[in-house]
């Protein structure tokens, strides 16, 4: 069966804390954040089949700036290729990361955010095997309150049964407040959800380059 999106390259373009450290030229950005030791480096490197391109740590809190990465997208019916950022926030919540680290995260980690004119949507990942802790729910309403499309993304859905994955999945939209929201289950393991991600971005692209 043929994919309708392929990645055909994956690379490390920077890392930043700051807006003169961010890449000169601008691109759509597909933006990754969830709490530290979600799953996160290991869903990039699936969705672009890079398995060193996003570091995957045992030790919560490693990444501490804000990654960007050059990915690139063939899409079924169009000639050229579409480029976009994939930017990998640092994970919030680690309760072992000192006080004064988290509010200097926070405060560059916002600061990008709110300052990017091209953020297509921001992928909220929280595992699937839990409730949301309230630092989930804290920062999904901040994206929301803020304008932010967000895509929820259950991750590490290989590791619980089918049963349990429905209620854990009605569990987060209940969680988050909104009942009829669209989570999208994702095993980095059997690579579930990869396609349904990819498509999702493709849209995005597709509509930032009409808007171009």
């Amino acid at each position: 069966m043929t994919e309708r999106v392929v990645v055909t390259q994956g690379t490390y373009i920077t890392s930043a804390v700051k807006p003169e450290q961010y890449p000169e030229k601008r691109r759509a950005e597909i933006v990754f954040t969830g709490r530290s030791n979600v799953g996160k480096s290991s869903l990039i490197n699936s969705l672009t089949r890079r398995n060193q391109l996003a570091r995957v740590s045992r030790q919560p809190g490693k990444t501490q700036t804000i990654n960007f990465f050059e990915v690139g997208l063939k899409i079924d019916g169009e000639e050229a290729r579409r480029d976009f950022y994939l930017v990998d926030l640092p994970g919030y919540g680690y309760a072992r990361t000192g006080k004064a680290t988290r509010q200097t995260w926070q405060s560059f980690i916002r600061e990008y955010l709110l300052r990017s004119r091209d953020i297509r949507f921001v992928c909220q990942l929280i595992d699937s095997r839990h409730e949301p802790m309230t630092s989930d729910v804290e920062t999904f309403r901040w994206l929301v309150e803020n304008g932010l499309p967000v895509l929820v993304i259950a991750t590490k859905t290989d590791k619980v049964g089918k049963n349990v994955l429905t209620g854990n999945l009605a569990a987060i939209r209940r969680s988050l407040g909104v009942p009829e929201l669209d989570v999208l289950p994702y095993s980095s393991v059997k690579s579930e959800g990869r396609s349904e991600l990819l498509d999702a971005i493709a849209t995005a692209l597709i509509e930032y380059g009409q808007q171009e």
